[in-house]
């Protein structure tokens, strides 16, 4: 810090947070150097975790979160500068590799099976025994492991908070208190039901979905959990990018019309994706929703159909999409 530099310098730091004053170190670092020193601090969801207590450091930093691969970063890995990517094929070999072997790095480089499988394996043991047991006070680790492994099988599914607790014996509100520490770990996430009255979605019952939708055998979970991760990636990204305010939920009403997921951008909705393995009939609950919401688009998005060169957002009606083009507009 003490020599003339042409351009500001750059300290990287990972998993700063085992350093038991890794706030206090950043706090003093920033307020010293911000005007000479660019600070980049990474992590895993441990990092997350420990950012909410102790030391605040409001309006020193800006949170990034980061994703496993997607359609999108493989066609083009640099951050585009625009809320929407041109429509880009994606190579057959690639997205047959993310399908099969899912999107976090080690297992889509190595696109071996056998590796992917105890891979998997690893990472939800370190996610459901040995994070939880050092991040959070809960006690009954066997529990919940047990609720992990009945979520990761229920891909898409709604959550009845009192079903789950019968199921494993415990209360209602430490089942909710586990799913959150779930989400905080990055385990999963939960997808809530769209309402104009905010209060009124926290009281409906959300849908979780899993971080990795590869192990997941049945068909057209798995690509349904597919869209979902992608979108997540995409409502977060450009939240962090400061595109706007973007979310995502999913729609039901009382006669049990539904639509897998709505996209919400600065409180109203912006377009809704119908997820389909390889049904090419349009549903009807799309058309209805639209009309219902006001969203600008709707999308079939179809798995197996191939790649179109054409820009998906052009089109104001309801309309079948191959997931593939639509997937590779986003981020």
């Amino acid at each position: 810090m003490d020599r003339l530099t042409a351009q500001s310098l750059t300290a990287a730091f990972d998993e700063l947070h085992k350093y038991s004053r890794w706030k206090v170190f950043l706090k003093g670092l920033f307020d010293r150097w911000q005007e000479r020193l660019k600070i980049v601090v990474t992590g895993s969801s441990r990092l997350d975790v420990y950012r909410r207590g102790g030391d605040s450091l409001m309006g020193r930093y800006f949170l990034y979160h980061m994703h496993p691969l997607s359609v999108a970063e493989i066609i083009r890995p640099e951050i585009p500068n625009q809320l929407l990517n041109p429509p880009s094929e994606i190579p057959p070999k690639e997205f047959a590799a993310l399908w099969k072997h899912g999107g976090y790095p080690e297992p889509f480089l190595k696109r071996d099976e056998r590796f992917t499988t105890r891979w998997r394996d690893l990472r939800q043991q370190q996610c459901l025994r040995e994070d939880v047991r050092d991040l959070t006070q809960v006690h009954e680790l066997g529990q919940m492991e047990s609720l992990g492994k009945i979520l990761l099988s229920r891909a898409g599914c709604q959550v009845v908070y009192s079903n789950l607790a019968q199921e494993i014996r415990v209360s209602v509100d430490t089942v909710r208190r586990w799913i959150g520490v779930l989400c905080a770990l990055h385990v999963g996430f939960l997808a809530r039901p769209w309402f104009r009255n905010v209060s009124k979605s926290l009281r409906k019952e959300p849908r979780w979905y899993p971080r990795d939708w590869c192990g997941i055998e049945d068909e057209g979970a798995r690509a349904e959990t597919f869209v979902a991760c992608h979108l997540l990636k995409a409502v977060e990204g450009w939240t962090d990018l400061g595109l706007g305010a973007f979310q995502l939920g999913y729609l039901r009403d009382k006669a049990k019309r539904e639509v897998d997921f709505v996209v919400i951008r600065n409180g109203k909705p912006w377009f809704l994706v119908e997820v389909k393995k390889r049904d090419d009939r349009l549903a009807p609950s799309l058309g209805f929703f639209q009309k219902q919401t006001g969203a600008h688009h709707a999308f079939q998005a179809v798995m197996e159909r191939e790649h179109v060169e054409a820009d998906c957002f052009k089109r104001k009606d309801p309309v079948i999409v191959p997931a593939k083009t639509l997937l590779s507009q986003f981020l």
